[in-house]
């Protein structure tokens, strides 16, 4: 009886938030019982082929198999995926999801991810998910880690472990979006730390909102790999276009 009357009040408390704060199409704010509303999936601009198959970023030359970045700069992980283009309304929804508590968004963007790729999952045999950490300052700030959301769903999902044990932010950074590619690498050189556990993994996930130049999941590979990982990946929500 005690059981019974716990879960009625659960799911009145339930119903209570739904009605208070009902949920929204992350990429319009129109009330939707759940998911992405109809107008919103029609412009949404999913990533193609053709694509880097490298960064997974579309190319607009489909004679080519890399895009001009990873051309010139070898990255250390082996591939890397993403559902959208990094422009309106997505761009939009993602700086909701990072810096105005939009946490919900989290669990349909790694929906959206595990649809499209739980193929790739399997393929590439990801025995560890990470997400890409914040420092400590900016998490305290901001209350969570966008990646983290993001890795837990995922996590859950595909029962993969979600390991916070892995990488850590040990340098605070200005905003990336401030420097051009060059100076962003030279910035992340001493911005993390991999620890010896990383070694007791094979393949690794990284997970992280946005890929622009690579730089934040380059380096983190790049170091991973300097700690025995043999391969590592990347899912992020959105990219930027490729040539």
């Amino acid at each position: 009886m005690q059981k019974r009357i716990i879960n009625l009040i659960k799911k009145g408390l339930q119903k209570l938030g739904e009605v208070l704060y009902p949920y929204r199409c992350p990429f319009c704010g129109k009330m939707i019982p759940e998911g992405i509303c109809d107008s919103c999936r029609n412009i949404l601009e999913e990533v193609s082929e053709p694509c880097c198959r490298k960064c997974g970023k579309p190319i607009r030359n489909e004679q080519k198999e890399y895009c001009t970045d990873c051309e010139k700069r070898k990255p250390p992980f082996e591939e890397g995926r993403s559902v959208w283009l990094h422009k309106e309304p997505v761009n939009q929804a993602i700086y909701r999801f990072k810096y105005q508590n939009q946490r919900y968004y989290g669990n349909l963007f790694a929906d959206c991810l595990f649809e499209k790729f739980s193929g790739e999952l399997k393929r590439w045999q990801i025995e560890a998910i990470v997400p890409v950490p914040l420092h400590w300052k900016k998490q305290r700030r901001r209350g969570y880690n966008q990646a983290e959301i993001l890795g837990a769903r995922l996590s859950r999902l595909s029962g993969i472990p979600l390991r916070l044990d892995l990488v850590f932010r040990t340098g605070y950074t200005i905003p990336l979006k401030q420097l051009n590619p060059t100076e962003r690498r030279k910035m992340l050189q001493n911005a993390f730390y991999v620890s010896e556990e990383a070694a007791r993994c094979r393949n690794v996930l990284l997970i992280d909102d946005i890929y622009t130049s690579g730089a934040t999941i380059g380096t983190i590979a790049r170091k991973m790999k300097q700690k025995g990982v043999s391969k590592v990946y990347f899912f992020t929500i959105s990219i930027g276009q490729g040539f």
